[in-house]
């Protein structure tokens, strides 16, 4: 959990004078007492009523609430909108994770921007996304953050099969079709896989980026050739 967000979540467990001692605060957030205690000094230091201090727990005053946050309805639209696509089209923890994005957003709106927030029309349904491909998204999506080897089964267009070993560097959402650019070391080269095509995912050994091998390689091979090479999901 970033800093950030641990944070806010102090303050959310703390609000309507509940007194938490640290050790339940550090169960909660799954860190330890010692990171709770920095917290907690960090809060007070930043002016959030905290009071109280080790051993005998913390409690924040009443009345107290996070300042509302300004966004344009633009922004606001934007932001759902979004939130609603990937809890729809994206993997189980980024449904989840959308899902609990509106509801912080909505939080810390005022009365007119959370009621834009809710009228906000665009939506979008999950009835066209398999449920492997939601599993698969996030165990690419954690290789791509842990900067791991994936290998996997791969189907081509035609359905012949091979076994991929990549380093996994983006993951492209086209519309009802999700796909992973990575460096092929069976083809030593950039290549782009249909993750529905994919199966038995496992991630493998830390690598170190390599150059000629980044994202940024990618990205100019693919100005260099006036675009996407779509025919390379095979």
């Amino acid at each position: 959990m970033r800093r950030a967000d641990r944070l806010f979540q102090i303050v959310q467990l703390l609000r309507g004078g509940r007194r938490q001692t640290a050790r339940s605060l550090a169960d909660a957030l799954e860190v330890s007492e010692r990171t709770i205690y920095r917290d907690i000094v960090d809060l007070q230091g930043s002016g959030v009523p905290v009071e109280g201090e080790a051993g005998f727990g913390y409690v924040m005053q009443d009345g107290f609430d996070l300042p509302p946050l300004m966004f344009t309805n633009s922004e606001i639209a934007a932001l759902v909108a979004g939130a609603r696509l990937i809890r729809a089209w994206g993997g189980v923890d980024m449904a989840r994770g959308a899902e609990e994005a509106l509801i912080k957003i909505e939080a810390v709106l005022d009365d007119a921007a959370r009621a834009r927030a809710k009228s906000v029309s665009v939506q979008s349904y999950d009835w066209y996304i398999d449920e492997a491909v939601r599993v698969n998204l996030d165990v690419i999506d954690g290789a791509v953050d842990t900067v791991s080897r994936l290998s996997f089964d791969y189907a081509d267009k035609d359905g012949a099969r091979t076994r991929r070993t990549i380093r996994p560097l983006l993951l492209n959402f086209w519309g009802r079709v999700w796909t992973c650019v990575g460096w092929c070391e069976l083809r030593d080269d950039f290549r782009m896989f249909r993750v529905d095509r994919m199966t038995a995912l496992v991630v493998g050994s830390r690598y170190r980026p390599q150059s000629g091998q980044s994202l940024r390689d990618f990205y100019a091979q693919v100005q260099a050739q006036g675009g996407p090479d779509l025919t390379g999901a095979r």
